[in-house]
């Protein structure tokens, strides 16, 4: 797996685009997430159909044509300099092969951030246009609005990425050891269910694996991972680095399936990296290399996330 280009950090005043290619976005939490971005000195303009909703199906903002053209006409605006999603949900399956990579593409390398759903966004953007993305909160995301670490490490990644090279986990090694490779993944259930597409990452072989999810059981995760390991996605990964398991049950129990089905990789695994569905989750790029040290509960960024 190779490093992916770097877009160019922002400066104050940057124009962000805020689209939503998934799940319906509560207004409320949008005008707060705005407000914050105005506060960073960021222009922040809103897609057309960021408050949409689709005629028929409520779990979707817009219908797909609309929130592939809102996603599509942010990218290729020159004067947009990032592109935020609004939240998560539900639905990026369902657009991704409506865009039109090669516009995308010449428009050049932009700033891209969201999680969750999104990760089937991040894993086009690596494989269609070869760009690192930050897997990182949305501005009408969860408590965004209202928790400064994650405002913080999100402001950081974006203005001074020098800053946050190193992030430092919050728990113990589930397997220790070293090891390095290119920052990948994202949400589990959203990599098991991507395999196969024309848009997916073909495996994980070089990479460090980032993951996470939410609301699952834990026979649930336990198939996510079969399935990966069965189609041969992770063989050839260097490292894994897990994330938050919100709603996913206790971790105690977690913890065996984890040790279970990531044991046989033969390489290290940390836990609690403070990425995901969390108060206060922490900004990862995808697409850069860097090293994991799972004993020191480290993972060292070779270079900043943007240029």
């Amino acid at each position: 797996m190779n490093p992916l280009l770097r877009p160019t950090r922002l400066a104050p005043g940057a124009r962000v685009a805020v689209v939503a290619p998934s799940g319906p976005v509560p207004e409320e939490r949008l005008a707060a997430g705005l407000d914050v971005l105005r506060g960073w000195d960021l222009d922040p303009v809103v897609a057309p159909h960021v408050l949409a909703r689709h005629p028929e199906l409520g779990y979707l903002a817009g219908t797909d044509a609309e929130r592939a053209a809102d996603l599509q006409h942010a990218w290729c605006d020159p004067a947009v300099d990032a592109v935020l999603c609004a939240r998560g949900g539900y639905g990026a399956q369902r657009m991704v092969d409506l865009l039109d990579w090669d516009a995308m593409r010449a428009a050049g390398p932009k700033v891209f951030v969201g999680f969750s759903d999104i990760t089937v966004l991040h894993q086009a953007f690596a494989t269609r246009l070869g760009l690192v993305t930050l897997h990182g909160p949305t501005p009408a995301g969860g408590d965004f609005a209202k928790n400064a670490r994650a405002q913080e490490h999100l402001k950081s990644t974006l203005f001074a990425p020098e800053t946050v090279r190193t992030l430092t986990s919050d728990g113990t090694a589930l397997i220790p050891g070293r090891a390095r490779g290119v920052t990948l993944g994202g949400c589990l259930s959203l990599l098991a269910a991507d395999l196969g597409t024309p848009h997916a990452h073909p495996g994980a072989r070089g990479g460090l694996l980032c993951l996470e999810d939410v609301g699952e059981s834990p026979y649930r995760l336990d198939r996510y991972l079969t399935q990966l390991l069965r189609a041969g996605w992770l063989e050839g990964v260097r490292g894994v680095l897990l994330g938050s398991w919100q709603d996913c049950g206790s971790y105690e129990r977690l913890r065996p399936l984890l040790l279970d089905r990531l044991g046989g990789l033969g390489v290290p695994v940390a836990q609690e990296f403070g990425f995901g569905h969390l108060p206060g989750t922490r900004t990862l790029p995808f697409g850069v290399p860097a090293e994991l040290d799972a004993d020191a509960g480290t993972l060292t960024l070779d270079e900043p996330a943007l240029r």
